[in-house]
């Protein structure tokens, strides 16, 4: 069959089931916004530990992208994406019968463990399959995957949690993430030599370097000046957004406006459709103009500006919330030029371990951030609850998105250094 024995056409097809299991690691990491009355029901939570709880996953997700990338570099993509789409399924497992707040955190833990694999692996997959001036707007259709599965994980996952319950539904998503797994081994390929293919022209040689090649080059990339801009970069926009998606937007709707979860879920859907749309426009604008550090200042502005709104205001007309949530997600098409940036500055056989260290420092923010803007609204607290759940006044919401909108121009600052430098 021409389709799979054409290597600019497979590739597509290894893409997609890649990608596939990555939306998946987004349900997960992005499912305790529409669990959060659940979860701090069955475990009795605080708003700082009902944070940490959704941190959990980012904690170790953070620590293990630099070694995701050592990984995905010796090993290859295939592998790498079939070992944690593997180990993120036990954790779901796991979770969905967790009897404590200790099993459950250990649990989440272990998903966002096996969960940390995947990017990585997936942009080690292009380097090795799409040519350098297609990388920008194929990384930004991964992230655009994450989107798709940030949607799932509102409104679909709503309804389902109130179907079928939270614990059934987290087994079920463990059972599909097998599946996903042999799928991810059957189709893939570390690079056309592996499969038997002719090279694609302008596609750099794969090759797998050495663990001393990698020690280098893992020392090269911590000692550049733009890393570590491009990382703050990514902290700001990574950590905003997964916070604000994955676990304090729906109970700020909920809360403020006086809605349903299911309907309040709507308005972070509104945020992950933002992230399925702006990356690959981005991407693609960027590629086109050949043009990286300037769309990142212009985007990060934009962004911390969406976030001052709220800040500023409080409780607007509802629409401006779905406004920003949608714009705050369409603007991680800025902040996700820093992996094109970073990659750029690097050969390929360094391509995991460059863009698993910018990763490393913007999910330090995804694990830092649900934490401090949860003690942020626990002081703010009403003393009544909502289904089980803590309500916090506006004005502590107001503050709580004042530190999305400061996170938001430390970003610009880096941006603007990154720019000046490049």
């Amino acid at each position: 069959m021409r389709i799979w024995s054409d290597p600019t056409k497979r590739r597509w097809i290894v893409f997609a089931a890649l990608a596939i299991a990555y939306a998946l690691v987004s349900v997960h990491r992005l499912s305790t916004a529409v669990l959060a009355e659940q979860l701090t029901a069955a475990f009795d939570t605080s708003g700082a530990a009902l944070g940490t709880l959704h941190a959990a996953f980012f904690y170790i997700y953070a620590a293990m992208q630099l070694p995701a990338g050592v990984v995905a570099d010796r090993t290859g993509s295939r592998l790498a994406v079939t070992a944690g789409t593997a180990v993120m399924s036990v954790g779901a497992l796991l979770f969905s019968v967790a009897d404590s707040y200790l099993v459950a955190f250990l649990a989440r833990t272990l998903v966002g463990f096996g969960g940390s694999l995947l990017f990585i692996a997936i942009l080690r997959f292009l380097a090795n399959w799409f040519r350098p001036g297609e990388f920008a707007r194929m990384s930004g259709a991964t992230i655009a995957v994450a989107g798709f599965g940030g949607i799932l994980a509102t409104r679909p996952l709503a309804e389902v949690v109130t179907a079928l319950g939270w614990r059934e539904t987290l087994l079920g998503l463990g059972i599909v993430g097998f599946a996903l797994a042999v799928l991810a081994f059957v189709l893939a390929r570390d690079s056309p030599a592996d499969a038997g293919l002719r090279e694609i022209d302008g596609v750099p040689i794969a090759r797998t370097p050495s663990l001393r090649a990698v020690a280098g080059n893992t020392r090269t990339v911590l000692r550049e000046r733009a890393t570590w801009l491009v990382g703050i970069v990514l902290f700001a926009g990574t950590g905003v957004n997964i916070t604000v998606f994955g676990l304090w937007g729906v109970p700020y709707v909920v809360q403020t406006y006086g809605t349903s979860v299911p309907t309040a879920s709507n308005f972070t859907l509104l945020g992950s459709l933002g992230l399925v749309v702006g990356p690959p426009v981005m991407g693609w604008l960027s590629d086109r103009l050949d043009r990286r550090t300037g769309l990142i200042v212009v985007g990060m502005a934009l962004y911390a500006v969406t976030f001052a709104v709220l800040a500023v205001t409080g409780d607007p007309p509802i629409a401006v919330v779905g406004l920003v949530f949608f714009l705050s997600g369409f603007l991680a098409g800025a902040y996700a030029l820093g992996y094109t940036v970073v990659k750029e500055r690097h050969e390929s056989g360094a391509s995991g371990v460059s863009t698993g260290t910018v990763n490393t420092i913007g999910f330090a923010g995804a694990a830092l951030l649900p934490t401090l803007m949860g003690a942020v609204l626990d002081a703010y607290r009403t003393g009544q609850t909502l289904n089980g759940a803590q309500v916090y006044s506006v004005l502590g919401y107001r503050v709580a998105f004042g530190l999305a909108a400061l996170t938001g121009a430390l970003a610009v600052v880096a941006a603007l250094l990154l720019h000046r430098d490049a």
